[in-house]
């Protein structure tokens, strides 16, 4: 029986990781952000890369609407194919390409 759940318990790990997504999004103020989407729960996040190679990793966090990732200062929420991309401040909105 140990072996069985521990084989579902893989199988579920191994589904989850292929369930990852990925868009770019082109930004209103020039930046490019290339973001890989961790498949859904609990621990969920994007990592984003952005114009220069800067690599940010966002955990998500609660939204009404849309996915929304943020940690501190830097916030990229998402619906549909556009994105907000706020950092330091300033927000810019954004489209997949």
């Amino acid at each position: 029986m140990k072996r069985i759940m521990i084989g579902i318990a893989l199988v579920f790990s191994l589904n989850g990781a292929c369930l990852a997504a990925q868009a770019s999004y082109q930004c209103k103020d020039g930046t490019t952000v290339k973001a890989v989407f961790g498949a859904p729960g609990p621990a969920s996040a994007a990592q984003l890369t952005l114009t220069g190679g800067q690599a940010v990793t966002l955990p998500q966090v609660l939204s009404a609407d849309g996915g929304r990732y943020a940690d501190g200062g830097i916030e990229f929420w998402i619906k549909g194919r556009t994105a907000r991309f706020t950092r330091g401040g300033a927000v810019t909105e954004c489209k997949t390409r």
